[in-house]
């Protein structure tokens, strides 16, 4: 059987996420900011490409509608 977790203090909780946060590794200016163009152009060419995709079988839907 498992033993129980011990209760961790609240300092040595904010000690501990601390430690974890100084061995994040953060982007840098340039990585963050060719990251959201590359997220700005791919939103661009996806929602053309949805757009594209719902028109022709917004098309096509009428169409069968006129022939009943």
């Amino acid at each position: 059987m498992a033993e129980p977790s011990k209760k961790t203090s609240p300092g040595e909780f904010i000690r501990q996420v601390r430690t974890e946060t100084s061995k994040v590794v953060w982007p840098t200016r340039q990585e963050t900011i060719t990251t959201a163009i590359f997220v700005g152009i791919m939103m661009i060419v996806l929602s053309l490409f949805f757009l594209g995709i719902d028109s022709v079988f917004g098309a096509l839907v009428s169409w069968l509608l006129t022939l009943a």
